[in-house]
């Protein structure tokens, strides 16, 4: 399933490789690549649903999206950066990445945004599961963790369906668009 064959050095210990071609059954989650940032500000910058539990919109305007593209491009130098673009039969569909990596505890959050054109035919859970294999099996991080919403239905199923177990919730810890959400925790390991 994933292009890498060699995930650890002899003495057993994982040499991160960052951001890598991984293929699923349906999907492809790749680099993302300067052409991406139309798409990006049609399907998500200009969707309120697609923003609605995190307000975090990086693709608000079509500069914002081509400057978000141009720093995940050069971020790919890094070992530790994992940013991906979602396709569907050569179509764009979503975006996935893991960030704010703590090497201390070997833990990564993951998040992820499905096109709303593209919702209800389970690619979250298939884009997430692959990537939470790579970074576990691959990358030998050892807890990827995630939040949402508890309104946010379709992030919670994708979660738990992908393997990823509800560790905590925080009340009244997101506060967007004047509207207060309690945020849910999940963990996979």
């Amino acid at each position: 399933m994933f292009p890498i064959l060699l995930c650890c050095d002899a003495g057993g210990e994982y040499s991160m490789e960052g951001t890598v071609e991984i293929r699923s059954e349906r999907l492809l989650m790749r680099r993302y690549r300067p052409e991406d940032a139309k798409d990006l500000y049609e399907k998500f910058g200009t969707d309120p649903k697609m923003y609605e539990y995190s307000g975090w919109n990086p693709y608000a305007s079509y500069e914002a999206a081509e400057e978000t593209v141009r720093r995940f491009i050069s971020d790919y130098a890094k070992k530790d950066f994992y940013g991906w673009a979602i396709e569907y039969r050569g179509r764009l569909v979503g975006t996935i990445g893991a960030y704010d990596y703590d090497p201390e505890k070997n833990r990564i959050e993951v998040g992820m945004s499905i096109a709303r054109d593209s919702w209800g035919r389970g690619f979250a859970t298939e884009a997430l599961k692959a990537v939470l294999e790579y970074l576990t099996g691959h990358e030998g991080i050892r807890t990827v963790t995630a939040w949402c919403a508890p309104d946010n239905a379709g992030s919670m199923k994708a979660m738990q369906k992908a393997g990823m177990t509800k560790t905590f919730i925080k009340e009244n810890a997101l506060e967007v668009g004047g509207k207060t959400y309690d945020q849910q925790f999940f963990a996979y390991s």
